[in-house]
């Protein structure tokens, strides 16, 4: 069974989530009783993965208005748009938050402005349309691992088992279930077609150890532990079938920001000749931003660079860079794996006008 990372209890309007930075050492839940709970177990990482930031961001804003009273249609909606911007700030690099703002303020225009539409019907209908993005993206991460898994097997020979390598976490603990990159693994060792899969450990945040390790463990899939510095011996001594990896935002044009140290491993397989994918929802696919170049990367502390724990690892005084996410260019990538199908880069720009989300 998937590990949840994202519990909510529509009876009790209970939302709770796995305090991620906790792992693999304790497993603890964190009570989020409204959107400033939200944002702050966003912002430290607490909840991750671009998905799961946009769920859980969102349905704290159904836990904070559920009960509480408006005097107008007016009022509720000037209250949704000021905190699900307010949630966009949380950590603005991962397009699904902001994609997911972007549209509940637009239905919340519409449900206002509609004379047809009640205070009460709107507030339903608005929670209901958040309380359903849970339910949705354990359905798109199915379509995409399998989506996935079938594009990888087009490339071998026969009935050949696959190797695998995955950078950070992309698994049930990134989304409300099942997972993208890492749903595509599952999807093949559910077909028996996986013979191993190598996670890195993803410095500085680690992750790949503490994260993609623990749910590799879970559901026992076969699985090697790597660091992030030996993902090219690894492609030139090991048959490598594929590599898959997930997405905070895709550009129009293919490129992709994803977990810093994905750009060098997409830069290492190009060299050696292994196909590199991005599994994401076709939600993280961002028209408006026509290059990678346009991506707003988040810088993060220097202690998550400087201490692990409690226990300072860098000499002290010394200046660190800490972005949080990298972007790897389109050229590189052999295709933008969604539950709506694989795409080339290329095909992105017709694909965002002929498919609705």
């Amino acid at each position: 069974m998937s590990l949840r990372a994202i519990i909510y209890n529509q009876e009790t309007n209970n939302l709770e989530i796995l305090d991620q930075l906790l792992l693999p050492a304790a497993t603890k839940y964190l009570k989020v009783r409204g959107v400033e709970d939200g944002w702050k177990v966003i912002n430290k990482m607490q909840v991750r993965g671009a998905p799961a930031i946009a769920i859980v961001g969102c349905l704290s804003l159904v836990v904070e208005i559920q009960n509480e009273k408006f005097e107008s249609k007016k009022q509720l909606r000037q209250e949704v748009e000021g905190k699900l911007n307010y949630l966009v700030s949380s950590r603005p690099t991962a397009v699904n938050m902001k994609s997911a703002a972007e549209e509940l303020i637009e239905l919340a225009n519409q449900l206002s402005k509609d004379e047809a539409v009640s205070l009460e019907d709107m507030k339903t209908k608005f929670l209901t349309t958040i309380r359903q993005m849970l339910e949705k993206d354990i359905a798109d991460n199915t379509a995409i691992g399998d989506n996935g898994a079938k594009e990888i097997l087009s490339l071998v020979s026969g009935d050949s088992p696959v190797r695998i390598i995955t950078h950070c976490n992309t698994g049930s603990l990134a989304t409300a279930g099942y997972g993208t990159a890492l749903g595509v693994i599952r999807s093949l060792n559910t077909m028996k077609r996986l013979e191993h899969v190598y996670c890195t450990e993803t410095r500085p945040y680690n992750q790949g150890a503490r994260l993609t390790a623990y749910e590799l463990i879970h559901e026992k899939i076969p699985a090697t532990l790597i660091c992030d510095s030996m993902v090219a011996a690894l492609m030139k001594t090991r048959n490598i079938s594929a590599v898959v990896v997930g997405a905070d935002r895709v550009a129009a044009n293919g490129d992709t920001a994803n977990k810093i140290g994905t750009y060098q491993i997409a830069v290492v397989a190009k060299y050696h000749r292994v196909p590199f994918f991005v599994a994401a929802p076709f939600t993280s696919i961002d028209a408006k931003i026509s290059s990678g170049e346009h991506i707003v990367i988040e810088e993060r502390p220097d202690r998550e660079m400087t201490h692990v724990g409690e226990h300072r690892i860098a000499a002290k005084g010394i200046q660190c860079w800490n972005p949080a996410f990298d972007v790897t260019p389109a050229s590189l990538i052999a295709g933008i794996i969604t539950e709506k199908g694989v795409f080339k880069p290329e095909q992105l720009k017709e694909a965002l006008s002929t498919i609705t989300n």
